[in-house]
């Protein structure tokens, strides 16, 4: 009788943990935040988007809540990186076209080879690209918290806040259009 209660005891202390586990994997992401399935009204697979709160250029507060139950295009870039100059001729052109979707783009001034904020913002200025929504994510917090391995880098955000897909390197406007249309 000693052993079949021990052993019941056991089962149940096992049945319990695989519980728990199955939770963590289907309810929690890597890093601690919920995943979609955690939330009922989702409609897209993967975790919940980073809420990042960021100031752009001109020291306005943007946040991605902001754009509530709209797509949302993120693309991480770098002003020493090749790839990315030789793509903002056609992100201003997407950034400036009529969308049901909202495009916007993140620098990390003083984090990864990324000059400061103020040398950034004088260089970009000069630039003349007028359309591009840039958002300064000073030291880098959000580009680690969204994962970034490289620049350039591009996030699609669904309506419903899930981080549905995250393209590393250069996406071209037909492949950002095409991609957005594959989430809801």
């Amino acid at each position: 009788m000693k052993g079949l209660k021990k052993k019941g005891i056991w089962g149940v202390v096992i049945a319990a943990l695989l519980v728990i586990a199955f939770v963590s994997v289907h309810y929690i992401g890597h890093d601690g935040t919920k995943t979609a399935e955690a939330n009922s009204a989702v409609v897209n697979k993967g975790p919940m988007a980073p809420q990042f709160k960021l100031k752009d250029m001109n020291g306005k507060t943007v946040s991605l809540s902001d754009f509530k139950g709209q797509k949302v295009y993120v693309k991480f870039w770098a002003s020493w990186c090749p790839i990315c100059l030789a793509g903002l001729d056609d992100l201003n052109k997407l950034s400036g076209e009529k969308h049901d979707y909202k495009v916007l783009t993140i620098v990390s001034p003083g984090y990864n080879g990324e000059q400061s904020e103020k040398d950034f913002v004088d260089w970009f200025s000069k630039r003349g690209y007028n359309n591009i929504e840039v958002l300064l994510d000073d030291g880098g917090t959000w580009a680690k918290k969204f994962g970034v391995k490289g620049y350039p880098s591009s996030y699609y955000i669904g309506t419903d806040g899930v981080l549905a897909k995250a393209i590393p390197g250069h996406n071209t406007n037909k492949v950002v259009n095409s991609t957005i249309q594959t989430i809801n």
